[in-house]
């Protein structure tokens, strides 16, 4: 499909400032405005999958947003305007996609979530053109030249360094030991293994990787080679359904090695499937966004909202995703908003200079002022609980790898 745009030629200057976003924006101030944006609205897009593959967790997700906006409109939203979420379902299909972002993009200021590797792909390059701030539902460090892109949190790769690092400093792999990694091949897969690639390099350990494709169900022959070769433990960049059949592979092969998961690769389901025993045994989960059952105030705000307006629900960390990211964006907004400009240049200036936001837990500080580099580098380990809230329990709080800290260095 052609695009429809042309690319503006003015690029923003990029300064470091300290984000601010505790002033009172209750009050209608007159402000520049844009798409997206009337006398007493400001409209955020979400296109995301929720009819296909991926709909529990983007359902989930949402129920998050929800929750955090809900909040925003209570105290009377952001420049006496109340914020509005208009929402389209592309059941994970490219051209679907395609037809519902040109149909929602004119109506809003930004995109809460651009949900899908193929979605966003596509529409990546009107985003551009178009200087419409979007948050992708995705971690991956390819999405971090485009100065549109919000991701919340750290990227895939350096989630795995610091999900390897636990595991070292607790004995579980050492100098000289093999490493399994099973990976989707995309975005999503190939970003994370450069992570277990650095790992190795760094600590002479042996990377033995297994890709797969997106929908790859039978994972026998690859759990089955990461066993003959002797490894200690193995990363799992995968899709929930994959995690669950590579751990049933290793049970069924009596093999109790320790499995990391990178958060996407986790959903609560798998607890109630015939593997949820040997998931809750030997899966950790690494993630830059806080757990359900989290103990730092940002998770323990969002659990007594959820528990409030969806008593009857199961939570899962896909809430306080989606709460994170609602914060996160709409802490921009407001920022705009005391900077006068709620167009879709002020919203992407406020974004640029926004630094040490502070989510209370929910991740560590973000930072938004260099493109190109990470929004956060430290990682949450959890491990399977079937018996908390989500699923899951914290073992080790936000912390930062050296090695991420030497990667982040080469990369300058």
């Amino acid at each position: 499909m052609p695009l429809r745009r042309v690319l503006p030629t003015a690029a923003l200057a990029l300064a470091v400032l300290a984000a601010g976003c505790g002033a009172k924006t209750d009050e209608k101030v007159q402000v520049k405005t844009g798409p997206g944006v009337t006398d007493d609205t400001i409209s955020l897009g979400i296109l995301t999958d929720m009819t296909g593959p991926f709909k529990a967790s983007a359902l989930t997700r949402m129920k998050g947003y929800d929750l955090y906006v809900k909040q925003v409109n209570d105290r009377g939203g952001i420049c006496g305007r109340k914020i509005e979420l208009k929402q389209k379902d592309h059941a994970y299909d490219v051209q679907k996609a395609l037809d519902a972002y040109f149909d929602l993009e004119p109506q809003v200021l930004g995109l809460l979530e651009l949900a899908g590797t193929p979605m966003t792909a596509a529409i990546e390059p009107d985003i551009m053109q178009t200087r419409t701030l979007t948050a992708p539902a995705s971690w991956a460090a390819s999405l971090l030249g485009n100065p549109h892109m919000m991701i919340v949190g750290t990227t895939y790769d350096l989630d795995v360094i610091n999900g390897l690092d636990h595991y070292k400093r607790r004995g579980v792999i050492k100098e000289g030991d093999t490493v399994g990694h099973v990976f989707v091949q995309g975005s999503y897969g190939d970003n994370a293994v450069e992570g277990s690639r650095f790992v190795g390099t760094q600590w002479n350990m042996k990377i033995a990787e297994q890709p797969i494709g997106e929908t790859t169900a039978d994972l026998a022959q690859q759990i089955g080679a990461l066993k003959a070769a002797g490894a200690k433990a193995v990363v799992l960049s995968t899709t929930p359904a994959q995690t669950a059949a590579a751990v049933g592979v290793a049970a069924a092969l009596k093999w109790e090695v320790p499995f990391m998961v990178n958060v996407v690769g986790f959903d609560t389901a798998i607890l109630d499937s015939p593997v949820g025993p040997a998931v809750e045994k030997q899966v950790s989960v690494v993630t830059s966004v806080a757990p359900f059952t989290g103990t730092q105030p940002g998770p323990r705000e969002v659990a007594a909202a959820f528990n409030k307006y969806y008593p009857n629900d199961k939570p899962a960390i896909y809430v306080d995703h989606g709460y994170t990211v609602a914060k996160v964006f709409l802490s921009v907004i407001e920022k705009a908003c005391q900077n006068g400009d709620l167009s879709r240049d002020g919203v992407l200036d406020a974004f640029h200079n926004t630094n040490g936001l502070d989510t209370q837990g929910l991740t560590s500080a973000l930072h938004y002022s260099l493109v190109g580099r990470p929004s956060a580098t430290q990682s949450y380990i959890t491990k399977v609980d079937s018996k908390a809230p989500g699923g899951l329990t914290t073992v080790e709080e936000l912390f930062e790898s050296e090695l991420v800290k030497m990667k982040g260095t080469r990369a300058k």
